[in-house]
């Protein structure tokens, strides 16, 4: 019995979306005047392929059961998707095929102390750790001073974590804390989108992915674009209520724990020598002060929803 979900509108919306943006020129074919629509035709994309135009016609409608990945990689050069696109073509066409019982549903896992160790051994930099739902699910001090504003916001959960998609589409002082958020939205979008190629079945997760979609119009029409993201990294830029303009550089580390949950560690430092660093430096001494600004910043020193008399993290 087949407890696959049906993904089939996922393979046909991203298809579709990424023959759309390829022009026949780009594609190396001859153009033929005035086209009804934008990209290619599904026959261009069968001739680029060595397909069928009703094998691919069937492919796009989101029948990719049984289909190899010799074909799969075809059709991925025809279109000419990046790394990260083609996994999640890969990754759509795994969760389409049939299983013999339903899928176990995904637990949390529980951090072994030696990631926390680790964390904590890093005093200079701001490091966390995020499940592939970009739940916040430990971090170091630096961390925690650095994003004292998620911590803060109504959109952690009852434990006090943040969820970075929730806290950056949900709270409006997220525009002002994260000076890039034009951008971030748009990388956070297309992360959740490959999660949910490669975990159709994460229940919370697409509760997660529901909540934003009624809630946010900004992440309906991202995530209607089928933009997906793996891996990335660079620079990104805060208003922060304690330090001021604070420009870091990050780069998000796979960390492999366990085979049922996908956890990712992330780090961010400042260039050495720049005013930023010692922005950084402030913010690493506030968090070690012990019985003052650390207890503050820390998400267990109280219930995170309590903060409206704290002038110093006052919603932005």
């Amino acid at each position: 019995m087949d407890k696959r979900p049906d993904n089939r509108s996922d393979i046909r919306d991203f298809l579709a979306s990424r023959r759309a943006r390829i022009t026949p020129e780009q594609a190396g074919l001859p153009s033929s005047g005035r086209r009804r629509v934008p990209g290619l035709r599904r026959e261009e994309v069968a001739v680029l392929a060595g397909v069928s135009t009703e094998w691919y016609t069937r492919l796009e409608k989101g029948h990719i059961n049984g289909v190899s990945e010799d074909v799969l990689d075809a059709v991925a050069r025809a279109l000419h998707l990046d790394d990260d696109e083609r996994t999640y073509l890969f990754d759509l066409a795994r969760a389409a095929q049939p299983a013999g019982r339903a899928p176990r549903r995904r637990k949390a896992v529980d951090l072994p102390p030696r990631v926390q160790w680790l964390l904590d051994s890093m005093t200079l930099s701001a490091a966390f750790v995020t499940n592939g739902r970009l739940d916040i699910v430990a971090t170091n001090a630096l961390a925690r001073a650095v994003l004292s504003p998620m911590f803060h916001s109504d959109t952690a959960d009852d434990q006090g974590r943040p969820n970075c998609a929730r806290y950056y589409f949900l709270d409006p002082g997220a525009r002002h804390f994260v000076a890039d958020w034009d951008q971030a939205v748009t990388i956070t979008t297309a992360l959740l989108r490959a999660e949910a190629g490669r975990y159709p079945n994460d229940r919370a997760l697409r509760e997660l992915i529901g909540e934003l979609s009624t809630l946010s119009t900004e992440f309906r029409t991202l995530w209607a674009a089928h933009d997906v993201r793996i891996h990335h990294g660079g620079v990104k830029s805060f208003h922060h209520p304690d330090a001021g303009p604070l420009e870091l550089t990050y780069q998000p580390l796979d960390l492999p724990l366990s085979t049922r949950e996908a956890h990712s560690l992330t780090i961010y430092t400042a260039e050495p020598g720049t005013p930023d660093e010692d922005r950084l430096k402030l913010l690493a001494s506030l968090a070690a002060t012990p019985n003052g600004p650390r207890a503050r910043l820390s998400p267990s020193a109280a219930d995170p929803r309590d903060r409206a008399t704290d002038t110093g993290d006052a919603p932005e």
